[in-house]
């Protein structure tokens, strides 16, 4: 009986499936390479807001603290958005007539909200609460990032999932004591994991990383 195939269709053939796992592996790689990228994550990317409000301005040169306008980040999961009211405490006085304001003087005269874009963004399905990870001595920066250098404010994590649970992992390389939670520029001594296990013992730190705990 003749030979149907010509014997380098053995050769196409091996070829083609060593292709086609290549290319499939390397699609899996651009996808997760894609997934993790500032392109989908926003991670580090300044966001335009509708004023340019300058972290750095008001934190770093002038001091103000973060629970002067996020009022509810240590008894609510939700942090805050300052109203108008809180803005124009100050600028009532100064600054009172800088054209960049204008949108700021002319919500506190019709009672409209600013229209402010979210900058750190999390699916609708995961639960977040801010009043329990300052409960627990977990700073601001350790999630936002060095938000007294930022003169337009960015999403300084990719707030992945993964990212997540290595600090719920291990809480000791990130707690830090409660009276320094709202400091901008505290660091982690040269014996934070020492300090971390004290801490996490002393605040009743619990290493939740089931699913519930997120996904409610």
């Amino acid at each position: 009986m003749a030979q149907i195939f010509h014997p380098s269709t053995n050769t196409i053939s091996r070829v083609t499936i060593f292709g086609a796992l290549f290319f499939v592996a390397f699609f899996a790689w651009v996808s997760g390479a894609l997934y993790r990228s500032p392109y989908v994550t926003r991670q580090l990317s300044p966001i335009e807001q509708p004023v340019p409000f300058s972290h750095k301005h008001h934190v770093t040169d002038d001091g103000i603290d973060c629970r002067y306008c996020h009022t509810s980040v240590e008894t609510s999961s939700f942090a805050g958005i300052p109203p108008t009211k809180t803005c124009m405490n100050c600028h009532a006085m100064i600054w009172s007539d800088a054209p960049m304001l204008e949108p700021v003087r002319k919500s506190f005269q019709t009672g409209q909200s600013i229209e402010w874009v979210r900058v750190d963004y999390l699916p609708q399905f995961v639960y977040f609460n801010h009043s329990i990870h300052i409960h627990k001595g977990i700073g601001c920066t350790t999630c936002h990032g060095p938000v007294g250098d930022m003169p337009l404010t960015w999403q300084a994590e990719s707030l992945h999932m993964r990212w997540c649970v290595d600090c719920h992992r291990a809480p000791e390389k990130f707690i830090r004591p409660r009276s320094e939670v709202f400091d901008p520029n505290w660091q982690p001594p040269p014996n934070q994991l020492e300090v971390g296990a004290r801490l996490v013992k002393e605040y009743n730190v619990k290493k939740l990383i089931d699913c519930y705990t997120c996904h409610r």
